[in-house]
């Protein structure tokens, strides 16, 4: 069992969780992730460390409120407790020393970014990092980025905050101007990261995506992970989470991802229904 430490609402839908896991937050490195279970009988979720404190023995996720399952799950409180948690998993992010990288973080994979932001500018990088959302109040972790980045570039789709525009046109516009830059971080929404790839494929840049790929064990048993990668079956969870973006095979990834949308969509129909019985 795992106690929630603290409970903090960063955006609309968007939650902090601290929560005790003293051996993954002593081990996990950035780019790894956990697999938990709210309970017993709950969906295995994953989600990668955001942070953690090894002397504390917390690690912290971010979890937005996507369907039944992270709705549940964001519905505990501070002193509840989740059942298990499984890590660290994934291979960790490769941390050295580029030159410049950046870091293009779009949506909760802002969430995803933050370490890595954090670990690249210690290996010695000058990490610009590019923080994006649809709108000014979807915007997480600014001041955190700020502290870790030698630029952050906040923008919004609708233009209400920061610059208007999405990732990879701004970092188009970077590249336009003649900065060298020796290697790209995306991750976020597929749509974005495959767009990120595609700028930086003709300037030959080093890319590197966090595939967001159907999961269940988290250990490369069950399968449901799997993705194609330069021609090959990969499994995001052992061989990943991330990939050489100039090498995935995005349609297939977005296919698969909606595989179970009918699934999901019944059972949120069944927490409305069951959220108005409640009421009544």
């Amino acid at each position: 069992m795992h106690k929630i430490i603290s409970k903090k609402k960063l955006a609309p839908k968007i939650i902090r969780f601290t929560v005790e896991a003293p051996e993954i937050a002593s081990s996990r490195k950035p780019g790894q992730f956990i697999v938990l279970r709210e309970g017993e009988k709950s969906e295995r979720l994953p989600f990668t460390i955001v942070d953690s404190d090894s002397e504390a023995g917390t690690i912290d996720l971010i979890i937005q409120e996507a369907g039944y399952s992270t709705l549940s799950l964001c519905a505990l409180e501070e002193g509840d407790f989740i059942t298990d948690i499984l890590g660290p998993l994934g291979k960790p992010t490769d941390i050295k020393n580029y030159g410049t990288v950046v870091c293009v973080g779009g949506g909760v994979g802002t969430a995803v970014i933050y370490p890595i932001v954090k670990g690249m500018r210690e290996a010695g990088n000058h990490v610009i990092t590019l923080n994006g959302a649809r709108n000014k109040e979807l915007i997480i972790l600014e001041e955190e980025l700020k502290e870790v980045s030698d630029e952050l570039i906040i923008s919004t789709d609708d233009g209400s905050y920061g610059v208007a525009g999405f990732g990879s046109t701004i970092l188009q516009g970077i590249l336009e101007e003649g900065r060298k830059i020796d290697c790209v971080v995306a991750i976020g929404p597929v749509m974005m990261m495959r767009a990120v790839a595609e700028v930086t494929r003709p300037y030959e840049i080093e890319t590197i995506v966090s595939l967001n790929a159907i999961m269940i064990d988290g250990t490369g048993m069950c399968g449901g992970c799997r993705v194609t990668v330069g021609g090959e079956v990969k499994f995001a969870c052992v061989d990943g989470p991330e990939f050489d973006a100039h090498l995935v095979d995005f349609e297939e990834l977005i296919t698969r991802a909606g595989y179970y949308r009918k699934e999901e969509q019944c059972q949120m129909k069944k927490l409305a229904d069951q959220l108005e019985q409640e009421k009544a």
